[in-house]
């Protein structure tokens, strides 16, 4: 029987029921003993449940006219950040806790949920209120939703399309008048049956946006969506994810299983539960071309074994090495064209397949110029860049081009040269094809070996114009142990153009996340779109609940026209006087409900100050 059928609602409700129960705690209480002069409003809508859902701006009145004054037209850098709380702990660390529930007095701060938010920072280099926070936009009712990805570049007129992980909603947010927010709509899980675990967002031009669903229908057993597709699938935060579009509001506009008939290569794709035909399809990172009406989705992971069990995943196959390309002529109808495996590299050993440089592809950037057709994909716990030509071939071949640790010497001279367990996070092209910027947290001590050191993760740049201007006749392949340690020996491989420590010395501290600065003021005053960016920020932070918790902190790295990095001192915590936004502090705009976990931002301008 289907579980989308007239006789299972009461069962469907039930388990909904539970779901949002995640984020049912309300919040109250609200003291702001660090920010005497904030001015509060709040933007309601009526989501498909009947229920009043919100976005409450507290805006830093001394702050906002202080940068009003100046009379410089703002660049704004818009931070999505989750409520740290007990949900996050394992129960042997609940001792740590501040305020913790089981020390002394049994006093509860921070280790109750509390609301998640946007943070509106002041970006504008040279501004008298460069890096501080100007407003906390705080959703409701639901908390603890683990705030987790927007889309990857911000346009003037865009949506703001913001995921919830855990509470499986997706917030559609009005950036137009910043530093003020609104909310345009949310999407809950009632909406979105066919898939659960919003992971990433592309926005078209037309408005609306793509959205990766990376766990499986709500319900285990068959699902029949909209279109006509049948699925089976294992429940919530399990397989196979799907593809979702929403319009500008967040209205869902179609849902589509990232899942082939024929399933997946059983011996590479774990499920658990074990499924009837394996697959793969557990859709992460995505980006598009629209002029190649061409979509590509990387698959991660079976996502119930990283945010709802923090335990050792019991099979490195839940990891998954798979890159999928639709065809997308018709918007709302999109067609899952091939399935690519990833090629394991020369570092990749049978007896540990966790760190083979085809394991858990986490992101994908496609080229941009007319003329260039090439994507890169790159491995979490693989720890490699790989690369195609061609994402509209009928079945796309990728090769890898870059080892991670090609990059570990230039990031800290301390690291080894092993790539294997980088935790690489974000991946980016620049507007203008020339770079591919990369995010890796660093490999966590003991993660190879009792004896391993683990690495510091950081930012480095890969000049990538030999590469793309080759075409499909391009030759770097890194096939040997000594290219994955030093770089790939062909003449039109990637080389290192940059690279940055973030928290130099201590292993798995570094960035997840990352977002490039597309505009430049002109002459005029206004602000405009550039194809160099000249600055990115990064996030550490990336899910508590597997272990990669990070510090915290949002900092900004400066590009050179050549691709070198250098770590922006002036971007500085306004308490504590240190370089970087530092999430943890017990005081926000909203009250004093301490850490946050900052996970992605995007530079945004309000729509009066861009052209």
């Amino acid at each position: 029987m289907l579980w989308n059928s007239p006789y299972r609602r009461k069962s469907l409700i039930g388990v909904l029921a539970a779901v949002l129960a995640v984020g049912a705690v309300t919040y109250s209480g609200e003291s702001n003993a660090a920010y005497a002069d904030v001015k509060t409003f709040t933007d309601t809508k009526t989501a498909s449940d009947g229920k009043s859902y919100w976005v409450k701006n507290h805006l830093v009145t001394g702050v906002a006219n202080r940068a009003a004054a100046a009379g410089q037209r703002k660049k704004w850098l818009l931070v999505w950040a989750g409520d740290e709380n007990i949900a996050d702990t394992l129960v042997k660390d609940l001792k740590n806790l501040p305020g913790s529930l089981t020390g002394g007095l049994g006093k509860v701060t921070n280790a109750l949920p509390g609301p998640d938010f946007l943070a509106v920072i002041d970006a504008t280099e040279g501004s008298d209120t460069y890096g501080k926070v100007v407003n906390t936009a705080t959703v409701g009712p639901l908390v603890e939703n683990e705030p987790h990805h927007m889309q990857y570049v911000w346009h003037k007129g865009d949506t703001v399309y913001a995921g919830a992980l855990f509470a499986a909603a997706t917030y559609a947010f009005d950036v137009s008048a910043l530093p003020q927010l609104k909310l345009k709509g949310v999407s809950l899980p009632t909406q979105t049956l066919g898939g659960s675990v919003p992971d990433a967002y592309w926005t078209l031009k037309d408005g609306t946006a793509y959205g990766t669903y990376m766990g499986g229908p709500v319900l285990p057993g068959p699902y029949v969506y909209p279109n006509g597709q049948v699925a089976v699938g294992n429940g919530f935060a399990g397989s196979p994810g799907a593809l979702i579009r929403f319009d500008r509001d967040g209205k869902v506009l179609s849902q589509t299983s990232a899942a082939t008939p024929q399933g997946d290569n059983e011996k590479l794709c774990a499920n658990l539960p074990r499924l009837g035909q394996a697959t793969c399809a557990n859709p992460h990172g995505i980006q598009a071309r629209e002029d190649l009406n061409t979509l590509v989705t990387s698959d991660y992971a079976e996502p119930r074994n990283i945010i709802l069990d923090p335990v050792k995943q019991p099979s490195p196959y839940l990891r998954r090495p798979t890159v999928r390309t639709w065809d997308i002529t018709d918007r709302d109808n999109p067609k899952l064209r091939a399935v690519s495996y990833l090629q394991d590299g020369p570092r990749a050993d049978p007896a540990d397949p966790l760190h083979s440089e085809s394991r858990a592809v986490m992101e994908v950037t496609v080229t941009n110029l007319p003329g260039h057709k090439g994507a890169f994909a790159q491995t979490m716990q693989g720890g490699a860049v790989h690369y195609t030509p061609d994402i509209t071939a009928p079945e796309p071949k990728w090769v890898e081009v870059f080892d991670d640790g090609s990059a570990n010497k230039a990031i800290h001279a301390a690291n080894d040269d092993n790539g294997g367990g980088s935790n690489g996070g974000w991946i980016q092209t620049s507007p203008d094809d020339k770079f591919l910027y990369r995010a890796i947290s660093g490999r966590a001590k003991g993660a190879l070996g009792p004896n391993d050191p683990g690495t510091t993760g950081g930012v480095y740049v890969l000049d990538i114009q030999k590469l793309v201007a080759a075409g499909t006749g391009f030759t770097c392949r890194v096939d040997t142990k000594a290219e994955a340690r030093s770089g790939g020996a062909e003449s039109d491989c990637p080389t290192v153009a940059g690279a940055l420590p973030i928290n130099p010395g201590q292993p798995a501290a570094g960035p997840h996340w990352g977002a490039y600065d597309n505009f430049v003021l002109d002459s005029d005053g206004l602000y405009k779109e550039t194809l160099s960016p000249e600055r990115i920020a990064v996030s550490n932070y990336f899910v508590a609940r597997s272990g990669l918790d990070g510090d915290h902190k949002v900092n900004i790295v400066k590009l050179s026209p050549e691709g070198k990095t250098t770590l922006d001192t002036a971007f500085k915590d306004e308490f504590s006087g240190q370089v970087g936004i530092n999430f943890n502090r017990r005081s926000w705009p909203h009250g004093d409900f301490g850490n946050a976990k900052p996970h992605s931002e995007l530079f945004v301008v309000a729509d009066a100050d861009v052209k």
